[in-house]
């Protein structure tokens, strides 16, 4: 069940020309209100000595929120009972349990205070891997089953974790340790900027939200340009994406994160109609009569290379992108224990991702660029 949801997963995760600036050392700002322009998950509001972070969607279909307080050391929170956690600020350590959230850490210049994590050979940043091989970052175990007393010993400031429904029983032990643990859910954001903007989130927590904002916004002007650059393109490629798992194919659904940037590309994705924002499942012939004469195919599942394709369903071989080498992924784009970029990096910059697929797309729109995430399977 569980590779069963991984597969799902990595359709529904399907950077750049000019490198994100690194933030000074921790900065104090005189006035750190934020606006969150895309994410739909959170919002921020500040008051005399505090913040308050409301996490809307902390997992699909949240019934609940989540009210977090950001107290600036020295000061009293009024009405404490009524937060779900109080975290003093600035934090100087941290455990995050993603991948995903480490690159807010290091575009915010404060990745030296990450002290754990579970599942280091997940994470593929060289930076952040060389803290793990110079023993600055301890191996917690797994994200479901994070080893509590070895947390408890190196004990943090703050604990930022995930949940699929709500019933991680790990994180409920950890905040009855006195060890402050929040939600992060930029994970079930379907806007590629909206997942972006949660560098915000993380930028609360240490006072660096003037360079939050200044990252987003770079970000994001570097998106809306590519965005802008792909509608000068003569023609509208089709395009397929997704594999069979046994015997059903899981394809994007219209409204998500995937489908979003083919969309932006100025790509026509054969399944954009469909109004989820995960993957749908579908039979072979269904897929092979809308999908066998696409011009490209991006995202086949963890597929490798073509050959890899041919050998698991020689059915591949019939869709003209195969048959015209025209099949783009990001599974080779490794770091040195394994983990996939794509998956670490991708959310954080949507720029990079969407030149890539303009450049599959209409290459000619982008003669500079060079693919950072995905490559043509040979």
């Amino acid at each position: 069940m569980l590779k069963k949801i991984l597969f799902i997963f990595l359709f529904t995760l399907i950077f750049s020309c000019k490198e994100i600036k690194k933030s000074p050392s921790i900065v104090q700002n005189i006035n750190p209100a934020t606006k969150i322009e895309f994410a739909k998950g959170f919002d921020i509001s500040y008051h005399e000595g505090y913040k308050v972070i409301t996490l809307k969607n902390a997992w699909p279909e949240a019934e609940k929120e989540f009210i977090y307080a950001l107290v600036e050391k020295g000061t009293t929170v009024p009405s404490a009972e009524s937060y779900d956690a109080i975290i003093a600020i600035p934090i100087n350590e941290i455990v995050v349990t993603s991948t995903t959230h480490i690159p807010s850490l290091e575009m915010l210049g404060v990745d030296e205070s990450l002290i754990g994590f579970p599942n280091l050979n997940y994470i593929s940043s060289e930076k952040t891997r060389k803290r793990i091989s110079e023993g600055h970052i301890t191996e917690l175990g797994k994200n479901e089953d994070i080893n509590t007393e070895v947390l408890i010993e190196i004990n943090p400031d703050l604990v930022v974790g995930f949940a699929v429904d709500g019933n991680n029983k790990t994180l409920n032990t950890i905040k009855k340790t006195g060890i402050p643990v929040v939600y992060n859910g930029d994970w079930t954001e379907t806007s590629p900027l909206g997942k972006a903007e949660w560098i915000k989130f993380f930028a609360a927590f240490y006072n660096k939200e003037k360079d939050a904002d200044r990252i987003f916004s770079e970000i994001k002007s570097e998106y809306l340009k590519a965005k802008k650059k792909a509608l000068q393109a003569e023609n509208i490629p089709t395009v397929l994406s997704g594999a069979m798992y046994k015997d059903v194919w899981y394809v994007p659904q219209g409204k998500s994160w995937a489908a979003q940037f083919i969309a932006d590309a100025n790509g026509n994705y054969l399944w954009k109609e469909t109004e989820g924002t995960g993957s749908i499942s579908l039979n072979l012939e269904n897929v092979l009569e809308k999908a066998e004469h696409a011009e490209f195919w991006i995202g086949p599942s963890n597929y490798t290379s073509l050959t890899q394709l041919k050998d698991a369903h020689g059915v591949y071989q019939q869709f003209d992108a195969f048959k015209n080498d025209q099949v783009y992924s990001f599974t080779n784009k490794v770091g040195e224990t394994g983990g996939l970029l794509y998956f670490e990096l991708a959310p954080n910059r949507p720029d990079i991702v969407l030149k890539d697929i303009i450049k599959i797309l209409h290459p000619e729109l982008l003669p500079e660029h060079e693919l950072y995430f995905f490559d043509q399977l040979k």
